[in-house]
């Protein structure tokens, strides 16, 4: 287990930590730090450079001077179907639990500031919207965003074992909520992105709605996106949908009784069994697109090793040179994606077939299992 985990004696899985040394927290949460978009964003939100993961890789101003495949920006957006973003790792052949605290951001669309997402990546796309948060879920090859091929993922949220978020400093902003005003964003403080066995899912809760924080629970990294961003996605379909909210994750009703599920510390092993297949919620109103019309911008976005690179790094014009940080982040977190049956993508394989991935109850269960294997 990476240095962190073992500090803060598994924190993020539930366990009694251990009083972590001094020099661990930020004077300020990430979750807690609010900046307006573009103009009140600083050029690192992460200064604090002296605590036990080091500095922050990227940087959070960004505009056409930094927009390029070497990147550095971590500021990201989940915006409709065809605008979002995802976090992916800087270098080709990435493991998520080595990086997960210094990814920066691949988008959609230009105009970000960020890497762009190569075409061909995307498979299949479903964005949500409800009463209280917008998501998507979408099926990749995530080799083309610097993934390992056989990695099955982790969870990047703005928390973290030590409140710093994952990636470090990582803003997410939205314009799902203003009216109709594709220039007015509002920055998202709860949201949970989950990456991994060329699955995702991204959900951004309104800020506005008491419960952002119980929709976009960032406690659950262990159980992946089919049990916290439970849905109907499918391979090879992209989609816009309005839907009901799902049920806050790690809650289900058994009985009549409503219970709430407690995750399990990596110590005591793989999860092997869980007591509740999550409730997928009901869509209406999905409009199926055409990947090319949604991704047209990506037509010419190669891939890291399909052509090399013509640009350096960069960084914002009144910025200091962006530089790559260490490997430094907390424990993997697993990941499975929704399927057309809402139980986890890759369960019991890594690939992913075209159409629906159909997975039985029994899968799920080897899906979970799965997700341990990578919890180093």
């Amino acid at each position: 287990m990476l240095a962190l985990s073992l500090i803060l004696g598994g924190l993020a899985g539930g366990a009694v930590a251990q009083d972590p040394p001094k020099g661990t927290f930020p004077a300020t949460p990430l979750a807690q730090k609010h900046f307006a978009y573009p103009t009140g964003i600083p050029y690192k939100v992460d200064t604090e450079d002296n605590l036990i993961r080091g500095a922050q890789t990227g940087f959070n101003i960004c505009n056409s001077t930094t927009e390029n495949q070497k990147s550095l920006c971590q500021t990201s957006f989940v915006n409709s179907a065809d605008d979002f973003c995802l976090w992916a790792p800087i270098d080709p052949g990435s493991v998520v639990g080595d990086i997960e605290g210094e990814m920066v951001a691949w988008c959609t669309k230009p105009g970000h500031g960020t890497r762009l997402i190569p075409k061909d990546t995307l498979k299949g796309v479903q964005f949500m919207r409800t009463p209280d948060y917008v998501q998507v879920i979408g099926f990749i090859d995530q080799t083309k965003i610097n993934l390992k091929s056989d990695d099955f993922g982790g969870e990047m949220d703005p928390h973290g074992a030590d409140l710093r978020g994952n990636p470090l400093g990582g803003l997410v902003y939205s314009n799902a909520w203003s009216g109709g005003n594709a220039n007015q964003y509002t920055q998202v403080i709860e949201w949970h992105n989950f990456i991994g066995s060329n699955a995702f899912c991204i959900k951004v809760c309104d800020p506005s709605k008491p419960n952002a924080a119980h929709f976009c629970e960032h406690i659950y990294d262990r159980i992946g996106c089919a049990y916290n961003a439970p849905n109907n996605a499918q391979n090879g379909i992209f989609e816009s949908c309005e839907g009901e909210n799902q049920d806050f994750p790690g809650v289900y009703v058994e009985n009549g009784v409503t219970m709430t599920y407690t995750q399990p510390p990596e110590s005591l092993g793989p999860i092997s069994t869980m007591p509740y297949v999550a409730r997928v919620p009901a869509s209406s109103n999905c409009v199926k697109h055409s990947s090319e019309t949604l991704f047209a911008a990506l037509a010419s976005v190669t891939a890291p090793g399909d052509a090399k690179p013509t640009s350096s790094p960069a960084a914002p014009t009144s910025g200091a040179p962006a530089g790559s940080g260490s490997s430094s982040s907390g424990s993997a977190k697993p990941t499975s994606s929704g399927s057309s049956t809402g139980t986890a993508a890759g369960a019991g394989s890594t690939g992913n077939s075209a159409g629906a991935l159909m997975v039985s109850g029994t899968a799920t269960v080897f899906g979970v299992i799965f997700s341990a294997l990578f919890l180093s």
